[in-house]
């Protein structure tokens, strides 16, 4: 297989979120606003403590606002939304870093707790090999449900795809690569043979103790 490098997208190789922008494009602004403050309290518990709390309240967001659109509405705004969203967002520096990748044949895949709808589409334009992100379930009329379709893309869950991934490969990469930025990429990390912290608190974040892209030199391995 040679080399893999994993990455994760929000926070890595874009700037910030992307969930809420695509649930508002999708549903409109002022669904998810009223959403977003009929469970304040909730999201505002989850970003404090994280794990399955916050994998709860971000799925009740995702019905709030996603119950009833179809599905083929929802993968075709998520194709503009996505080219839109990397036009605005994509880090350069990151970006440089996926296509030395690719460039030298390292299978490259994004690993993300965002909805696949969009991040397969983003994957798509940046021409990686894989795409392991949250899935959303779907009704028998063909209509979004909100619910997760498996678990939601995050923490040990991106360790798990990533692996299943590697299996369904039937061989083993020569050194895995692993880029985060977020508490939530935490043990993809640890789990890399390189693990690169891109956070933008860089020593000050929760990925302190793995080095950033200039410790780590695009010629390594």
């Amino acid at each position: 297989m040679g080399d893999l490098a994993a990455f994760d997208f929000d926070g890595t190789l874009t700037d910030g979120g992307s969930v809420f922008d695509f649930l508002s494009v999708v549903a409109g602004r002022r669904t998810v606003l009223s959403s977003s403050v009929a469970l304040a309290p909730r999201l505002a518990h989850a970003a404090l403590v994280g794990g399955s709390v916050a994998d709860r309240t971000k799925e009740m967001l995702f019905v709030r606002a996603l119950a009833g659109v179809s599905l083929d509405r929802a993968e075709s705004v998520a194709k503009a939304f996505a080219r839109d969203h990397l036009d605005r967002h994509l880090r350069t520096e990151v970006r440089q870093r996926l296509d030395w990748h690719l460039g030298r044949g390292d299978q490259v895949v994004i690993v993300s707790a965002s909805p696949e709808l969009y991040v397969r589409s983003a994957g798509d334009l940046l021409g990686v090999d894989g795409v392991l992100a949250t899935g959303l379930a779907v009704d028998a009329a063909g209509d979004l449900t909100g619910r997760y379709r498996g678990a939601n893309c995050r923490g040990e869950e991106k360790l798990r795809r990533l692996r299943a991934w590697v299996e369904a490969a039937g061989t083993a990469p020569d050194k895995l690569w692993a880029y985060g930025n977020s508490r939530g990429d935490l043990r993809m990390l640890r789990a890399a043979d390189v693990g690169v912290n891109v956070g933008r608190l860089g020593s000050l974040g929760r990925l302190r103790d793995f080095p950033g892209l200039a410790q780590t030199r695009s010629d390594e391995g």
